[in-house]
Formats: C-alpha cells, sequence, structure tokens
C-alpha cells in the first residue's frame, strides 16, 4: 500500500502516546492527591477529568501516524478484523506497555518521587473484574462503531469522554488497557494498583476484548479490513491515497462493504 507508514515509526508513536497517556492517568492522580488531600470524590473527578483531556490530546497527536491504540486489547481486535497484521500487533503490545512503564517512572520523577514505586493499593475484587470487562468492551463498541460508519474523526473526543466517564461508572476506575495497568503498578499513588491485582485486572480486560469484538461483529456485521485500518483514527494504513473512505453522510447497511 502506497501509503503505509513504516512499521518502525509507528512503534515510535505507539510508545510516546503509551508514556504520555500513563504519565497523564498517574501524573493527575498525584496532583489530585495531593492538591485535595482526602476528598477522594474530588480526587476522582479531578483524575478522571485531566485523563479525557489528555487522552483526547494523545489520540490527535499521534493518531495519524500509528491509529493511536495505545492498548493492547485494541490492537489485537483490531488485527482479529484484519486492520493490522498480527506480526504488526505482536509488535504493538510491548511497545505500549514498555511506554506506559516509561510513563509511570516519569510522572513519579514529575513530582519528585522515587522513579520507581510499588503500588499497595488492591482492587481485584468480582466488582472490579465485571467492572474492566464492561469498561474494555465499551470502548472497543466506542471505537468500531466510529470507524465502521465513518466517523473517525470524532474518535479523540469519543474515547477520552468514555474514559472519563467510566471513571465515574465503573467501580474499577475503567482501566481497560493491560498496558496501563501494568504501567500502574511502578506508582505508589491515588492511580496506583497492587501487582497482585493485575493478574485479575488483565484477564478482565482480555475476556472484554472478546465481549466487544463479539458485541461489534453482532451490531456491525460488515465490518471490512478498511474499516479496521481506521482504527483508531484515520491513518497512514487506512486507505490509498486516491480513497476517500466513507462518507458520514452515506447510510451504512448492514453488510455493506467501504474503502
Amino acid at each position: 500500500m502506497a501509503s503505509e507508514i513504516a512499521l518502525w515509526r509507528r512503534l515510535v508513536a505507539e510508545y510516546l502516546g503509551s508514556l504520555l497517556l500513563a504519565a497523564v492517568v498517574i501524573g493527575s492522580g498525584i496532583a489530585a492527591q495531593t492538591l485535595s488531600p482526602g476528598a477522594i470524590g474530588l480526587e476522582l473527578l479531578e483524575n478522571a477529568a485531566v485523563t479525557g483531556l489528555g487522552l483526547f490530546a494523545i489520540i490527535l497527536m499521534f493518531g495519524p501516524v500509528s491509529g493511536a491504540h495505545f492498548n493492547p486489547v485494541v490492537s489485537l481486535v483490531d488485527a482479529a478484523f484484519g486492520g493490522i497484521s498480527w506480526r504488526d500487533a505482536a509488535a504493538y503490545v510491548p511497545t505500549q506497555v514498555a511506554g506506559c512503564v516509561s510513563g509511570a517512572v516519569l510522572a513519579n520523577l514529575m513530582f519528585s518521587r522515587g522513579a520507581i514505586s510499588i503500588a499497595t493499593h488492591h482492587r481485584a475484587t468480582p466488582a472490579h473484574f465485571l467492572s474492566e470487562v464492561m469498561a474494555t468492551a465499551g470502548l472497543l463498541l466506542v471505537i468500531f462503531a466510529l470507524a465502521r460508519t465513518g466517523r473517525g474523526a470524532t474518535a479523540p473526543a469519543a474515547v477520552g469522554a468514555y474514559i472519563a466517564a467510566a471513571y465515574f461508572f465503573t467501580s474499577s476506575t475503567s482501566f481497560a488497557n493491560p498496558a496501563i495497568a501494568v504501567g500502574r503498578m511502578f506508582s505508589s499513588s491515588f492511580a496506583g494498583i497492587a501487582p497482585s491485582s493485575v493478574p485479575s485486572f488483565i484477564g478482565a480486560e482480555v475476556l472484554g476484548g472478546v465481549v466487544g469484538f463479539a458485541v461489534i461483529r453482532v451490531l456491525y456485521p460488515g465490518v471490512t479490513h478498511a474499516d479496521a485500518a481506521r482504527v483508531v483514527v484515520p491513518h497512514g494504513l487506512a486507505r490509498p491515497p486516491d480513497d476517500p473512505g466513507p462518507s458520514c453522510h452515506e447510510p451504512i447497511e448492514p453488510g455493506a462493504t467501504h474503502g
């Protein structure tokens, strides 16, 4: 494909985007804990608002290069729909994890903390598990529904809004991302998660990916490789230069194809 962006450039974008995502999540958590000590609801509101806004900006920055996955589940589901190759997905996943760990270290250092501090916030309960399944499946549905219906340009705002809202409507505060779950182990802060809770979160997020994939197949049975290539936002892999893709004003019929 003439418009394809080199894999190494996409990996750089995924690493930097994941780094900034973790820095935003953890840094805002530390700031909220410092500025509003003891006010848990206010701390969560501050953390959620900054995360939603930060995610909006980060997707805009790096989306045109890599699609702005920043999330192993998104990359694996995208590969399952044919948007990226399994080889590329296998390269995206460790890059995203490394970026989130680096972002945790950066956040710690920006607030004059030790570079690495192991979190002690235990979160592994049945309610948290169910919340992570729901949060992850919902995130995938937002992303792929927009791509399928030609509204990928709205994804930065929609994804940021969904994650900010899910901080409050899920008891787990919506990690919805195995890479960020790993990264948040390395900061003993309001946004941290104890290492013993991480396997449960990752398992729930993977299950949420399976559920999300199934729901997308039911609601949008005509998802094509070209649709999936526009996840999370339209980027260099999405289509040849002479193919503008589906218009957001065109009706989408079940089973119809675009691209």
